[in-house]
């Protein structure tokens, strides 16, 4: 019984292969580089987007940030295809996760904060007049 459980044992240990480590894990600290740059220039691009007069609608705001976004990450991943470092699908999916995200939360501060800034009573029955700057260049002058 002994030598039939040695037996077992030693043609398990021979059938198990050493792993080796992924050289390209989902979770690597590159990962989250291309996410946090993705959504930088997603969120930025949304942004400056707000500052053209006459400003933009919500979708073009939204088209340019994720088009500048996602223009970034396949660019770089066509400089590693080139030979300037390792392609990764993996890489690129961040990008599109940074790109939403920044897209996300842009959209998120331009709804909920700036915009309400924007917005003042006109008159006793409480409704709303639009001042003529947008929402990013009102931040932008409050912040210079």
């Amino acid at each position: 019984m002994r030598a039939l459980a040695a037996v077992l044992a030693l043609g398990w240990a021979a059938g198990a292969r050493a792993q080796a480590a992924d050289p390209d894990p989902w979770l690597g600290q590159d990962k989250a580089l291309h996410f946090a740059a993705s959504a930088g220039i997603a969120g930025t691009g949304y942004g400056l987007a707000g500052l053209w007069q006459p400003p933009p609608d919500e979708v073009h705001r939204l088209a340019i940030g994720g088009s500048a976004g996602l223009a970034a990450g396949v660019a770089k991943e066509l400089l590693d295809l080139a030979g300037l470092g390792m392609p990764s699908w993996r890489d690129l999916a961040w990008d599109v996760a940074g790109t939403a995200f920044g897209l996300a939360l842009a959209w998120a501060v331009d709804r909920l904060v700036l915009r309400p800034l924007l917005l003042r009573p006109a008159g006793p029955a409480g409704t709303l007049q639009r001042s003529g700057d947008t929402a990013w260049s009102l931040a932008l002058s409050a912040c210079w």
